[in-house]
């Protein structure tokens, strides 16, 4: 994502769990993990914006109370999800952006027949470093969730960015519903619906609600599954989904009351947003100019209806589906302009 809409979908989600930023300059960390000498040059995402510095866990998950929804052969429910926070500058090693055989699967299903390599995808440079030491405080929790078919690593740049403002963020792959998912012992577990005529929004849109709220029960325990969870306030917990991840978010929150506030990233609400609303809790539609406007995308203009806390429907001029998934490719510039006096209004 460029700098405008990184920063515009940033600052629309702080929105949600406003805490103090400050204004010092991002400290920068050292040099990336791996280069790269071929013929595309090195890759890298977008720096940060916020004061601090970012670190990150992975953590494996397992419910063993429920079977995967999609693999039941493969038993209990597995997650991959990756921790972002504030860190101390200088602390930790380089985070790697995915594994060769994530990149592997992303080029065969997006690009078929390039020539870009999987180990230039794989070694983009990102600006977490991996268990970087946090730094002490208690900060508001931001779930994401990627759209259907896309990694976690879809998402890298907003996880960052978020954490350098000083939030934690758990980022969360949706085994079988994206394209490669690499686990501890090195399987790489390839979208097993991607291609199920079968399987209904509504399916998919129940089987999320179940992993993220699994997610926060593991992360919010008296025994938590991450070492740091002391720096999640569990009074403040909001999550956000692009595409597909969007939907999930409006359906995890009438399902789980923990969720304090929801934003869907250019997202169709395929299930009815609930018609009682979501117990006065604030909710953000940030969209494309093009189709995620009033009149246009009747999911949303329904659901806008039933919104009965604080809302805002903001769309971002020269925007594409793809431009909210940031360190993705953008195509088209536009420009970033807000009416403050308007709830629906064009970024």
């Amino acid at each position: 994502m460029n700098g405008i809409r990184r920063k515009a979908a940033a600052a629309a989600l702080t929105l949600l769990l406003p805490l103090p930023i400050a204004q010092s300059a991002f400290a920068a960390p050292g040099p990336a993990a791996h280069t790269s000498s071929d013929a595309y040059g090195p890759l890298a995402l977008p720096r940060p914006t916020g004061p601090h510095a970012v670190g990150r866990t992975v953590l494996h998950l397992v419910d063993k109370h429920r079977p995967d929804p999609w693999v039941p052969a493969a038993g209990a429910r597995q997650l991959m999800v990756s921790m972002y926070y504030p860190a101390h500058a200088g602390t930790g090693d380089p985070a790697p952006y995915m594994t060769v055989g994530e990149a592997r699967l992303l080029l065969a299903a997006k690009v078929p027949g390039g020539s870009l390599p999987a180990e230039t995808v794989s070694s983009t440079r990102t600006w977490a470093r991996t268990d970087a030491r946090p730094v002490a405080g208690r900060y508001p929790l931001v779930v994401l969730s990627p759209g259907l078919d896309l990694q976690r690593s879809s998402l890298t740049g907003l996880a960052e960015d978020l954490a350098s403002r000083g939030y934690v963020v758990a980022l969360v792959d949706h085994t079988y519903e994206a394209l490669g998912v690499t686990f501890p012992d090195g399987r790489t577990l390839a979208c097993a619906i991607c291609d199920r005529r079968d399987i209904t929004p509504k399916a998919v849109g129940v089987s999320r609600v179940r992993d993220l709220s699994f997610v926060l029960d593991r992360l919010t325990s008296h025994h938590p599954a991450w070492r740091d969870a002391r720096l999640i306030d569990a009074r403040r917990i909001g999550m956000a989904g692009h595409s597909f991840g969007g939907d999930a978010t409006a359906l995890a929150m009438a399902a789980d009351q923990r969720i304090r506030a929801g934003a869907n990233l250019d997202g169709t609400f395929f299930a009815p947003f609930p018609a009682a609303g979501l117990n006065h809790r604030p909710f953000l539609l940030l969209g494309n100019q093009q189709d995620m406007v009033p009149g246009k995308e009747s999911s949303w203009d329904d659901a806008w209806q039933h919104m009965n806390g604080w809302k805002r429907w903001l769309t971002v001029a020269g925007a594409d589906h793809s431009s909210f998934r940031p360190g993705s490719a953008l195509r088209g510039a536009g420009q970033a302009h807000t009416r403050r006096e308007d709830p629906r209004a064009t970024w």
